[in-house]
C-alpha cells in the first residue's frame, strides 16, 4: 500500500463555529475601537461634566464634586422663569429656520444661474461671491449697522434675517454640486419643453436633498451662534437670541446665583442645534460627496 504524500493531505478548514464564543465577540481591529472610545470619552468630558454641574449648587461645585447635586428644579427655575430664556430659545429658532430657508432658496437658484445660464461676467460675479467668503461678519458689521439703521430696522428681526439671507457657501456648494450633474438631464429637459424653474424644481432639487441638508446644518448653527451681530442691532429684552440670554446667566453670578444654571442654560442651548444635526446627520454627511456618480 502507497502511502499518501504529505503535502498532499488538506488541513482541515476553521470554521466560525469552531472559534471560541468570547474570540468572536471581540472586533478584528479592536484596538481602534480602544483608541476611538477613549477619544471620544475625552471629548466629551467636558459635556459630561457641564451636566454635573447643572444640578448642583455653589457649595458643590467649589467643592469639585462629581456627582449629580439636588439643585436641578432650583436651576431650571432661575434659567428658565427668572432669566427666560425660554422665550430667548424660540426668537432664535425663528430667527434660524427663517434665515436657513432664506438661504437655502437663494442658494439654490444662484447655483442653478452659475451652472445653466450664459450671461456677461458670469466668472467675475462668482469670483466676487468667493471674495465675500474671506470677510467675516465682524468686517461688515458697521456698515450693516448704519444701513440697517437707515432703514428703521432698529430692535426689528428683519435686522436679524435680512441682511444674512443670501450665503456665499450655499453658492459655491450648490454650483459644484450642479456642475458634477451630467449636462444630458438639462437637454433632455430642454428637449421637453420644462422652463428653467421647472428643471430645478422637478430635476435638481430631488437629486439634491443631501447637499440641501448639508447647507441646512451649517446655515442653522451659524444663526443659531450669533452673538455680535444680535449684541448690537437689538435692544429690546423681549426680542434677544439665545447667546444674549446666556450673557444673563453669567451676570447672574454677581447677585450670588451659582453655576449650576450657568451649566444648565448652556445645555439646555445646546439641546436645538444637536437635535438638527442628529436628524440631518445622513444627509450632512452624504452632502460633500460632490461626484459625477451622484
Amino acid at each position: 500500500m502507497t502511502s499518501i504524500p504529505q503535502e498532499t493531505v488538506a488541513s482541515p478548514a476553521i470554521t466560525q463555529s469552531d472559534v471560541p464564543r468570547w474570540r468572536r465577540l471581540i472586533p478584528k481591529r479592536w484596538y481602534a475601537h480602544v483608541v476611538l472610545s477613549i477619544a471620544c470619552f475625552g471629548m466629551g468630558i467636558p459635556l459630561i461634566y457641564a451636566i454635573i454641574v447643572s444640578t448642583q449648587g455653589n457649595a458643590d461645585v467649589f467643592a469639585y464634586r462629581f456627582t449629580f447635586g439636588e439643585q436641578l428644579a432650583r436651576n431650571w427655575d432661575i434659567v428658565m422663569n427668572q432669566r427666560n430664556l425660554g422665550q430667548f430659545m424660540l426668537n432664535s429658532a425663528f430667527v434660524a429656520v427663517v434665515m436657513t430657508t432664506a438661504k437655502a432658496i437663494f442658494s439654490l437658484l444662484a447655483g442653478l444661474a452659475f451652472v445653466y445660464f450664459r450671461f456677461p461676467g458670469k466668472w467675475l460675479v462668482f469670483g466676487f461671491v468667493l471674495l465675500t467668503l474671506m470677510m467675516p461678519t465682524e468686517v461688515m458689521a458697521i456698515a450693516l449697522f448704519r444701513i440697517v439703521s437707515g432703514l428703521g430696522w432698529g430692535n426689528e428681526y428683519s435686522a436679524l434675517i435680512v441682511p444674512f439671507m443670501a450665503s456665499a457657501t450655499g453658492v459655491f456648494l450648490f454650483r459644484q454640486h450642479f456642475a458634477n450633474i451630467p449636462a444630458e438631464l438639462s437637454e433632455a429637459a430642454q428637449m421637453d419643453g420644462a422652463t428653467p424653474l421647472q428643471f430645478l424644481f422637478r430635476v435638481l432639487i430631488p437629486i439634491s436633498w443631501n447637499a440641501i441638508a448639508a447647507l441646512c446644518v451649517i446655515q442653522f448653527l451659524y444663526a443659531w451662534n450669533q452673538y455680535i451681530w444680535p449684541l448690537m442691532i437689538i435692544q429690546d429684552r423681549s426680542r434677544q437670541v439665545v447667546q444674549l440670554g446666556l450673557r444673563t446667566l453669567i451676570a447672574g453670578i454677581e447677585t450670588g446665583d451659582s453655576f449650576g444654571p450657568i451649566m444648565l442654560g448652556a445645555v439646555v442651548a445646546s439641546i436645538p442645534p444637536l437635535l438638527v444635526f442628529i436628524l440631518l446627520q445622513k444627509q450632512f454627511m452624504s452632502g460633500f460627496a460632490l461626484t459625477r456618480d451622484k
